[in-house]
């Protein structure tokens, strides 16, 4: 898989709105939960990257460096120059970090390998034996 054909998976979660952009926003998604992955920009600030790595632990999120720039980033996400992101769909992040390890498999081959992994057990989880395991019902509330 080619540099493009990543920074295609980038514009499509763009698109579909999994992405969390800039510092800030992929900060709350790890806090949150809500992503496994988070990626900052090779030209990306020594603070921003500490601030995502933080992050990324608080969320028990993997967060890396990626081989593309700001520049880059904000090219397909339309957004100034973000040194962070965050993917809000674990499928996407997966293929995204194929992507990746097809290219430069030192790095993140084993990344990739265990996000994949992640991934196919949170499926597994939600089979109908054992539905919504780990969703919430969204009956919090009950009117009278």
């Amino acid at each position: 898989m080619s540099q493009d054909r990543n920074l295609q998976i980038l514009g499509l979660a763009k698109k579909a709105g999994l992405l969390a952009i800039g510092c800030e926003a992929a900060g709350a998604a790890a806090r949150s939960g809500k992503t496994k992955l988070i990626i900052s920009a090779s030209d990306a600030s020594e603070r921003a990257y500490r601030n995502a790595r933080i992050n990324a632990d608080a969320g028990y999120a993997i967060c890396i460096v990626v081989p593309y720039t700001k520049f880059e980033l904000g090219n397909i996400t339309g957004r100034g120059s973000p040194g962070t992101v965050a993917f809000l769909d674990i499928g996407l992040a997966v293929r995204f970090l194929q992507g990746l390890a097809a290219t430069d498999p030192e790095p993140f081959g084993k990344l990739w390998e265990f996000l994949e992994k992640y991934a196919n057990d949170r499926e597994s989880n939600d089979t109908p034996a054992n539905p919504g395991s780990s969703k919430p019902s969204g009956k919090g509330r009950t009117m009278q």
